[in-house]
């Protein structure tokens, strides 16, 4: 069971934040942060990685994870490479704001875990998304680490 304290969506949904009592989750839609079908950053997508990096620092977050989605247009094996090619890209901006002392998480899942349905481009659009997740308040330098 997930005990979320709340649920933050932004600008359209371009944006949402989830808290629960461990951990913080940005989800930031592909369109924001890439061109369609690309990994090359957007010149506005730094601004936001680094954002969500100064709220990671404000948690004291020492482990954080960052996971790549599409939708299910397209190959799953291109979904695939496309999401870890993305999360790859949001993983190098975040080490530019908190270096490499912090350990990285880095995956892409192509269509698995939608959280909007697939069937419309509303859906779709929603589940092209780049996940940054760090525990919640972290005290800098304790050893504990969630369960995985």
């Amino acid at each position: 069971m997930v005990d979320i304290k709340s649920v933050v969506e932004d600008l359209g949904g371009e944006e949402r934040r989830s808290d629960t009592s461990t951990d913080v989750t940005f989800a930031l839609q592909a369109e924001v942060l890439f061109p369609k079908d690309s990994h090359k950053l957007q010149p506005e997508a730094a601004a936001r990685i680094k954002a969500v990096a100064a709220e990671a620092q404000k948690n004291n977050a020492t482990k954080i994870r960052v996971f790549g989605f599409t939708d299910n247009l397209g190959t799953y094996e291109h979904g695939l490479k496309l999401s870890k090619n993305r999360a790859d890209m949001v993983h190098r901006e975040l080490i530019k704001t908190l270096g490499s002392n912090v350990t990285y998480e880095v995956r892409g899942y192509s269509e698995d875990y939608p959280i909007a349905d697939n069937s419309n481009e509303e859906g779709r659009k929603k589940n092209r998304r780049v996940e940054i997740t760090f525990p919640r308040g972290a005290a800098s330098g304790s050893g504990s680490t969630p369960g995985t």
